[in-house]
């Protein structure tokens, strides 16, 4: 159960290990299992939050790291917080800032207070602990932050993991006697690469923190996508039964339902608009690749299937062929199009998880789903993201 006041999480449906839940935030309630936009900015790439708001989006994702260093929490506070900033009425969700560290940073040392970087912006020398990450997200003010933790690349060897699973409790430990904004959630992270032994034991650890939900960190950092599926059908279901599970920065259709079915509640990543950056849009029939020429005179939808205002809303529709000329032009109207759609794509693609959840046939949706997917995929494998 979560421990915020104005929050709950009352598991609605169960079908195996998947699961349906209604997670209550002080921002409005949120249907799991669901996908969540990331917005890493205040914005989700080329998108209006209006238009976020017509993808079954119920909650995004704020990134610490970004905003922090441009153009400040305290700044973001000061014009409303991320809520306000951004325009964004719903629930959110940020991260620690610490995948960024790992990732971006220029000149990283990290000890066990914490971690010393250069921004990959101005080079500013910046200093990240447990308690800077919880004080930068009080002032960005989402309904749930996350705690700080070490983030290990996939290729890791197994000491090197198990040392970020120390590092990661004893800092879970501080984020959780830092101060929070007001009605503040916090999650805690589950580390352990790749090995199910390790993850089942730093799982037991984190579990048994009073934290509002649990979260499955370092999975989809460079490990095969097999290694991540029997992780996660190993340990989902294990994770607090209580709680909100999360699985962070997954998010391609298939890693989504593998998911969802193993029992996870809530996903994000970048992909949906990435991939519209570079041609690329989710459908039922698999990724369409729309700089190919065979859609240079297709005069249909991206998506037949779809019910989304690109494909098949009231006012019309945008035709492949069209937004094949407008990439193939540098137009930005093509990113926003299909970035708009890949992410309505992808609720779309919970929301027929959760009805088929609650009817019973949650591995049926998923197996029948993943085959149509395969075999239209006009990219490669549906496993290359």
């Amino acid at each position: 159960m979560m421990s915020t006041p104005g929050f709950s999480f009352d598991v609605t449906a169960r079908d195996g290990h998947a699961r349906t839940a209604l997670l209550q935030t002080p921002h409005g309630p949120v249907e799991t299992p669901t996908f969540m936009p990331v917005g890493t900015i205040g914005t989700v790439k080329g998108l209006t939050m209006e238009e976020v708001g017509t993808t079954d989006a119920g909650i995004v994702l704020g990134n610490t790291y970004h905003l922090w260093l441009r153009p400040g929490a305290e700044v973001v506070q000061a014009l409303g917080g991320l809520h306000g900033f951004s325009r964004w009425p719903r629930a959110m969700l940020t991260d620690s800032g610490g995948f960024q560290v790992f990732s971006l940073a220029k000149l990283r040392t990290m000890d066990d207070d914490g971690v010393t970087f250069r921004s990959h912006i101005d080079g500013a020398l910046k200093r990240l602990t447990p308690e800077e990450s919880v004080r930068v997200q009080s002032l960005l003010g989402s309904d749930i932050a996350m705690v700080l933790d070490e983030c290990p690349p996939g290729d890791a060897d197994r000491a090197a993991i198990e040392r970020a699973m120390e590092r990661t409790t004893k800092w879970a430990r501080r984020c959780l006697d830092a101060p929070r904004g007001p009605g503040q959630a916090l999650f805690g992270i589950v580390q352990g690469g790749i090995h199910e032994d390790l993850r089942l034991r730093h799982l037991e650890s984190i579990a048994a923190m009073p934290f509002d939900g649990v979260a499955l960190g370092g999975l989809s950092v460079g490990e095969p996508v097999p290694d991540m599926h029997r992780v996660l059908r190993a340990v989902a279901h294990q994770m607090p039964d209580d709680r909100p599970r999360y699985l962070m920065g997954v998010g391609t259709p298939r890693d989504l339902l593998v998911g969802a079915l193993a029992g996870v509640d809530m996903f994000d990543c970048v992909l949906p608009t990435r991939n519209a950056r570079n041609g690329q849009c989710l459908t039922w029939r698999g990724r369409v690749n729309i700089k190919q020429a065979r859609h240079r005179l297709d005069d249909g939808p991206i998506d037949p299937r779809c019910e989304g205002q690109c494909c098949n809303g009231a006012g019309g529709r945008y035709t492949r062929g069209y937004l094949r000329h407008l990439f193939l032009a540098g137009e930005i109207l093509a990113a926003r199009v299909m970035s708009l759609h890949n992410v309505y794509f992808l609720g779309s693609l919970m929301r027929g998880m959760r009805a088929a959840i609650r009817e019973g046939r949650a591995a049926a949706y998923v197996d029948d789903t993943l085959r149509g997917i395969a075999e239209g995929d006009e990219v490669g494998p549906p496993s290359n993201g």
